[in-house]
């Protein structure tokens, strides 16, 4: 069992595997071998695809001795968050409902990891219809974080994280609809970016028709050049999906060593309205800082928003009730008590309710397009907190009062209702020794600028090669 093949970036070990210095059924081996050891602790999987994710890996072997055209990511083991169909593999949604359901359909995300070559390893764990920013649900044991196994790794891509950062896998794709993405790859030590709205089609992605169009699927990723050859994979217009962007996606890896020199950045420690650790808002101040050395100009904004939660709120536990109302009027003893809470509200919202929301995502939406009429960039904490013990979420934060629910995630969720790009990025650690995130955020359709501004960063402040206790 190899470490180092373990933590390889995915785009080092797609070369050595092209070039038939590493074997694809090698690696994926050495994945098996370390989920059968360490994953116990963890819990980051649901699902194992190990006789498909073997065999697979054979043909993808024999295709590189043959000659064939390769995909960009052939050979590539990947993990896939367990809210995205998949064809003949169980697929739970984290809900004990689905446990024993398989679906007869790809989402468009898995369409394309396996039409790029990569290697489902398994479905990796996600609270229930990923409705919490913590993952556990009535499937098994929470998911725990690798630094520190008392804590949780985030949510709703939990999994995908802790996968991720234990070395589980080479990739990771999760979904983002309130922070899915962004909040494990803060908690976790890692990179995820969420994409402009509409950059990665959905269709197939939850499997029901939700009116929800906050939610984008995602990379998380030990690097930035690996979030920017996923993110490549997966983006695109699909017809299927009416919310698709109907641009062809940039090259997201073209400017990647482009640095910051001349982009105008804002700095935020709290939009405004967010209660934050000390400790979280110190370490984040003296990361944005280090993009004035970099060539950039850097400033306060100075942000004074309103928080939107209500508005997210209300369109988020809309769509679920519109989605998975059924399973709450049949047995809510079956659903987790979040999946209850969150159903309950939806049925409850009236319809001025939604119109005064709906109202509000575009109010905000042209408020953030302005924004960034002045800058480039926008920077804050991912978090309010680094991750917290298990089921022991924050009533306070930096001396305030906040909903334990939601009040750890107060940067996250303005992202999805404006539809913009964002990405967390290592940037530190707390005094116990929890990562702690670098929100980078951008206006839609800047995915490119993100990366080359986060490149520049992982160049400036390496934090790859950096192993958590379980690993």
């Amino acid at each position: 069992m190899s470490a180092d093949l373990a933590f390889m970036s995915a785009v080092e070990l797609a070369r050595n595997i092209r070039e038939k210095k590493i074997s694809s059924l090698e690696a994926t081996e050495n994945f098996f071998q370390r989920i059968d050891q360490l994953d116990s602790q963890l819990n980051s999987y649901l699902t194992l695809c190990h006789d498909q994710a073997l065999a697979d890996a054979r043909a993808a072997d024999a295709a590189v001795q043959s000659g064939s055209d390769l995909g960009p990511l052939h050979g590539v083991p990947i993990s896939i968050k367990d809210l995205e169909l998949t064809k003949g593999v169980t697929t739970t949604m984290g809900s004990a409902w689905f446990r024993d359901r398989v679906p007869d359909m790809d989402s468009i995300v898995v369409e394309r990891v396996k039409a790029s070559g990569a290697i489902i390893l398994g479905k990796t764990n996600t609270p229930e219809f990923g409705l919490s920013g913590t993952t556990e649900n009535k499937l098994g044991q929470p998911c725990r974080n690798p630094w520190n196994t008392e804590r949780t790794p985030g949510g709703s891509s939990g999994g995908a994280a802790a996968a991720l950062a234990a070395g589980l896998c080479s990739l990771s794709m999760g979904t983002d609809g309130g922070g899915s993405i962004r909040i494990p790859a803060s908690f976790s030590g890692l990179f995820g970016i969420k994409p402009t709205q509409g950059r990665v089609p959905r269709y197939g992605g939850y499997g029901q028709p939700a009116a929800n169009h906050f939610s984008q699927s995602g990379p998380i990723t030990r690097t930035v050049a690996d979030a920017a050859l996923l993110l490549q994979v997966v983006a695109g217009l699909d017809s299927r999906d009416v919310t698709s962007i109907r641009q062809p996606a940039p090259d997201f890896s073209a400017g990647l060593a482009d640095g910051v020199k001349g982009m105008r950045i804002a700095w935020s420690s709290n939009f405004g309205y967010a209660a934050v650790d000390p400790e979280v808002a110190e370490v984040t101040k003296q990361a944005a800082k280090l993009f004035a050395g970099m060539g950039a100009t850097v400033e306060d904004a100075n942000l004074k928003l309103d928080d939107p939660f209500n508005t997210f709120w209300n369109i988020f536990a809309t769509a679920s009730y519109t989605s998975y109302g059924h399973l709450f009027d049949e047995g809510r003893n079956d659903l987790t008590d979040y999946g209850v809470k969150a159903m309950e509200h939806g049925r409850t919202v009236t319809g001025a309710d939604l119109s005064r929301a709906i109202y509000d995502v575009d109010r905000l939406g042209r408020q953030m397009d302005e924004f960034f009429d002045e800058f480039d960039l926008l920077l804050s904490p991912t978090m309010a907190v680094p991750a917290f013990p298990i089921e022991q979420r924050p009533s306070v934060i930096g001396g305030r009062k906040v909903d334990p629910d939601w009040g750890f995630v107060p940067f996250t969720y303005l992202i999805n209702i404006t539809g913009q790009t964002a990405a967390s990025i290592p940037c530190g650690y707390s005094s116990d020794g929890m990562p702690i995130g670098l929100h980078i955020i951008g206006p839609r359709g800047s995915e490119a600028r993100v990366l080359q501004a986060a490149a520049a960063f992982e160049q400036a402040q390496p934090w790859a090669g950096k192993r958590p206790g379980v690993s």
